[in-house]
């Protein structure tokens, strides 16, 4: 088996666990996942040759501590993150924090990436801490006043997009965020009109994009570019240019 089958087949299992919030399959596929990508790292920095037995070696304390796995990990974990507050599903990420404490101690690979979701950040700079504060109140349950909820949504579905585009995860978070994306836009359509603007421009629109079946990047980026002037977001010139560029099919 090459490393290339070797990543693929560790990817595979934590990809699911991602999609479907699976704690425990996420739990167990984790370390695997964190030993392929540091290794593979490794090797093309020239650091690292392949073992005799073919197999990547398990992560040594140094690794563990920082580096490459830490990098991985924060990624892996703000996609679990994500996929779970788009669930609402706190529990989920309480199942994986604890475990990976108790496996791996408090500065497991990927602890900073689950930060995000759970420090109070009063004013967000980075994307990871816009993403992870919205994560946050998801996880929470906090809903926020239909006059607000438009925006909010509009807000999320925006970072969360920009999140998934750099991540190993892309396809795994944007399956879950397109049928989330569907979800908010549908209420607002049906429930929301009143705080809607220009409804008589933007239901036609917006219904029309609902009527889309594809759940890709594409049908977020259309649904956040129409939905834009429906609940009064100002979209920066870049903003707008690569949402257009992704709703292209």
């Amino acid at each position: 088996m090459t490393m290339m089958t070797e990543l693929a087949a560790r990817k595979q299992p934590i990809n699911l666990a991602i999609v479907h919030v699976d704690p425990d399959a996420f739990v167990a596929h984790f370390l695997p996942w964190l030993e392929i990508t540091t290794f593979l790292t490794a090797q093309r920095q020239g650091l690292a040759t392949v073992p005799a037995d073919g197999r990547p070696p398990a992560l040594t304390a140094q690794q563990r501590a920082g580096g490459t796995a830490h990098e991985i990990g924060n990624d892996t974990l703000a996609a679990f993150c994500m996929t779970a507050a788009m669930q609402g599903d706190s529990a989920a990420v309480d199942r994986v924090e604890q475990a990976l404490v108790a496996q791996l101690g408090r500065d497991f690979p990927g602890n900073v990436g689950l930060w995000h979701f759970r420090a109070e950040i009063a004013a967000p700079v980075t994307l990871d801490d816009f993403v992870g504060q919205a994560g946050r109140k998801m996880l929470a349950g906090e809903i926020a006043p239909p006059p607000m909820r438009g925006g909010e949504s509009w807000n999320t579905g925006l970072r969360f997009l920009e999140k998934a585009l750099g991540s190993n995860f892309r396809s795994e978070i944007v399956y879950p965020l397109a049928l989330w994306t569907r979800a908010r836009w549908a209420e607002l359509v049906d429930k929301g009109l009143t705080f809607m603007a220009h409804v008589e421009d933007n239901l036609p629109l917006l219904r029309g994009a609902l009527g889309e079946p594809r759940n890709d990047a594409a049908f977020v980026a259309n649904m956040l570019l129409l939905g834009g002037p429906a609940v009064e977001m100002d979209m920066q010139e870049s903003v707008e240019g690569m949402l257009r560029s992704l709703a292209r099919r």
